[in-house]
């Protein structure tokens, strides 16, 4: 493990990106690094290594990178949450309002299973709009989410109170500007 690792270091940042006045935290930086993807793995487990989970959900496309590293390691089934219309065959669907739309995410229905717990992953939480949605639709197969991870959240935004409830683990908080 790596004690002393400064994840902030590792995160590249982007002004302006996508648009003007925003500040983009880009984890692609970390995956160019062995040293700091190892060091988010290995924080995972040392969160939830021990947790009744049974499954890893990773949500598109970035959470897809976290989710099926950790999956891998923990022996564990990766489920994929998706945008519309990019899974085959019968799945369950959940819309949810953006702060420029309405956007909606899917996952496989035969990929639930009553009552097994999850751990939720994305990369990055800003407003957790998109992890709430995913709760949502996770439940609608009977899952239960265990906890919600990201590497980075956006605390600014306050994504803990819509996502109130849950446990959210992050593993580096910006404030803002």
């Amino acid at each position: 493990m790596l004690e002393n690792f400064n994840l902030d270091n590792a995160i590249r940042k982007i002004p302006d990106f996508p648009k003007k006045g925003i500040l983009f935290y880009d984890i692609t930086s970390v995956l160019m690094s062995p040293d700091a993807f190892s060091y988010c793995l290995n924080r995972m487990d040392e969160l939830f290594g021990e947790a009744p989970i049974n499954a890893v959900v990773g949500i598109e496309a970035r959470g897809f990178i976290f989710a099926a590293s950790y999956a891998y390691k923990k022996g564990l089934p990766l489920i994929l949450i998706r945008k519309k219309g990019k899974l085959p065959g019968q799945t369950y669907s959940q819309s949810f309002t953006l702060e420029y739309g309405e956007d909606t995410i899917e996952v496989h229905k035969a990929d639930l299973k009553t009552d097994i717990n999850v751990l939720l992953v994305d990369d990055l939480i800003a407003t957790g709009g998109t992890l709430k949605a995913a709760c949502k639709l996770l439940s609608k197969g009977g899952a239960k989410v265990h906890a919600i991870f990201s590497v980075i959240g956006l605390q600014f935004l306050n994504y803990h109170e819509v996502l109130k409830g849950f446990r959210v683990e992050t593993l580096i908080n910006y404030q803002g500007e």
